[in-house]
């Protein structure tokens, strides 16, 4: 018989202890909250608290278990206290302790009868066997409820005071500490006066136990408390979102997001979104790669329509959704062809009227130049030496090359895509395109001619994401070749908002590519520097097409606005050291 009691006493508490749903949280690289998604029952509740701030400790072990370290899960002396004082008096008085109390918040609904305090009381002391006393402490702030549909200290301090619980003050730490006493009868929404005095007694019980000084309680009893839960930030919703696609939700992640470039990004979309919303344009996207690490700084998926207007799609992730590429993948067949030695920058290209088996490929201006270097025709973005460079190229070996440079989403064969793949015939997403950008940055920065350069790999959003998931790999494109790639970038025409730009001793050449697709559908524009990546896009999520939606002319202006926002570093920010042990010096016709 005594060995069944031990056998039931030893598993009477279920594992995990708490199974409810949790939201899921999205916070910045330097744990600023960027958003959250509430739980699947209706509940704020964040993931188990693991780090409990010491004024928030100090303030609930205070008021609900002031000997919280000394008693193995049941405090004798308050039950007795408590009876005593509920055979007295008209009221009652708890005598549970944190660990009791956070027992019968595992057990919800049951009713709180003799019997079930009594199971409580040995649950417990099991409790206690089980974890320690800072475990314990988390679990109860972690699953404690807060007033309304707030659960747990973290989700009770960004809704209350719209910051972490570590930021908190002695004032704002008494107030969360008092709320799950009773948090459907007194909350900042409700019997305001009862609360303050709640805390004020707390503040000062803290005084004379000699935790804060007069002047600390002094100014935290004089502190106002909230009116009324504060929506939560939703300045990555987008990430947010993708994150829960990806298997992640309920969890708490933490992104490599830089919150004031996020912040200034997101503005700066807005902004532009005014003007481009005239040309009923209203979707646009940006991504800021960390060219170093691979890091993500800055995620807008998409638009954020002002409250009450009207939705044009903006829900969608445009940064993961595949679109045409335009002649955004230029720099890439460019690059190929120089590593293949197929052609040098000055090698003149044919740039005349063109028919090929039925396809007659035309420049954006509609006008011809003749013979053109390839230098040139890359910055100017010609579209028939560069339907003419494919040519000779080899389709199905460009393909080839796209997928090895990590481009998924080129996946068709040869036939299917035929010389239009140059382009525009194909798709890609943002975040592989940036990816591929910052991985050529990155090999051309790290260049050593003792190493092989292992610098292509996906971009990341997440701290600490696991390498097996991002594993690095060769470039298939040389340092030298990326190198002459990245100078012809360096002469791509800037937007009209860009004129004059000369004139400024603080400016600088920025090597960046632009693309448009067919019917004016989508609009690129991706930069490329020593230090960033940053690239945008510009267009309406239901693929309509619109007069003037050009990469030059619609996603150039918010690239440059990004550019001038991003901060300095000490590096320079628009040169690479050329990788001159990968070059040398031929002679070559002066005419050809």
């Amino acid at each position: 018989m005594g060995l069944i009691i031990i056998v039931a006493y030893y598993n009477c508490l279920p594992a995990p202890l708490f199974q409810d749903p949790t939201s899921t949280i999205l916070y910045s690289a330097d744990s600023t909250l960027l958003g959250a998604s509430i739980a699947d029952d209706g509940q704020w509740r964040f993931p188990e608290n693991k780090n409990l701030p010491i004024k928030f400790k100090t303030c609930i072990t205070h008021f609900e278990d002031e000997y919280f370290r000394y008693h193995p899960g049941v405090n004798p002396i308050s039950i007795c206290k408590a009876a005593w004082y509920n055979l007295n008096n008209s009221g009652t008085r708890g005598g549970s302790t944190i660990t009791m109390q956070t027992i019968r918040i595992a057990r919800k609904g049951k009713s709180r009868t003799l019997k079930e305090k009594l199971i409580e009381a040995v649950m417990a002391t099991r409790l206690e066997l089980r974890y320690s006393k800072d475990e314990i402490l988390r679990k109860y702030a972690s699953y404690a409820p807060f007033g309304g549909n707030v659960v747990g200290i973290e989700a009770a301090s960004w809704r209350y005071y719209k910051r972490k619980p570590s930021q908190l003050s002695w004032g704002e730490s008494a107030t969360l500490a008092v709320l799950p006493n009773a948090p459907s009868l007194i909350h900042p929404g409700k019997n305001r006066d009862l609360l303050i005095a709640k805390r004020n007694r707390l503040l000062k019980k803290l005084w004379k136990n000699e935790v804060i000084d007069s002047t600390t309680y002094i100014l935290a009893a004089l502190e106002q408390i909230p009116d009324k839960p504060s929506p939560l930030p939703q300045l990555a919703p987008h990430l947010l979102t993708r994150v829960i696609k990806e298997g992640k939700k309920g969890q708490s992640i933490y992104t490599t997001i830089n919150t004031s470039v996020q912040k200034s990004a997101s503005r700066i979309l807005k902004d532009h979104h005014k003007h481009l919303s005239a040309n009923q344009v209203h979707n646009g996207a940006i991504l800021i790669l960390d060219v170093n690490t691979g890091n993500t700084v800055a995620y807008v998926g998409n638009t954020l329509p002002d409250k009450g207007a009207s939705n044009h799609g903006n829900s969608v992730d445009i940064i993961t959704s595949n679109r045409s590429t335009g002649s955004i993948l230029k720099p890439f067949l460019y690059a190929a062809m120089l590593d293949d030695g197929e052609i040098l920058p000055e090698t003149l290209v044919k740039d005349v009227p063109t028919y090929i088996s039925g396809y007659t490929p035309k420049n954006y201006s509609l006008k011809y130049n003749g013979a053109v270097p390839a230098r040139m025709a890359l910055a100017r973005s010609l579209n028939i030496p560069s339907v003419h460079l494919l040519r000779s190229y080899g389709i199905p070996k460009f393909i080839a090359l796209l997928k090895k440079l990590g481009l998924s989403t080129v996946n068709k064969n040869a036939d299917h895509y035929g010389l239009t793949l140059i382009l525009g015939g194909a798709e890609a997403n943002l975040w592989e395109l940036c990816g591929t950008y910052a991985s050529m940055a990155r090999t051309l920065k790290n260049y050593s001619p003792s190493n092989i350069s292992t610098e292509f790999r996906s971009p990341t959003y997440e701290i600490d994401q696991d390498s097996t998931l991002n594993t690095s790999k060769a470039s298939p494109i040389t340092a030298a070749s990326i190198w002459e790639t990245y100078i012809s970038m360096l002469y791509v025409n800037r937007p009209e908002s860009e004129i004059g730009w000369e004139n400024f001793s603080s400016s600088h050449r920025v090597a960046y590519k632009t693309g448009t697709s067919f019917g004016n559908r989508d609009a690129w524009a991706i930069a490329m520097s020593p230090n960033y990546v940053v690239g945008v896009w510009i267009g309406n999520a239901d693929g309509e097409g619109r007069p003037n939606i050009t990469g030059i002319g619609a996603a150039a202006p918010v690239l440059f606005d990004l550019l001038k926002m991003l901060p300095k570093s000490n590096e320079p920010v628009n040169k690479f050291d050329p990788p001159y042990d990968q070059m040398r010096e031929i002679e070559i016709c002066a005419e050809s």
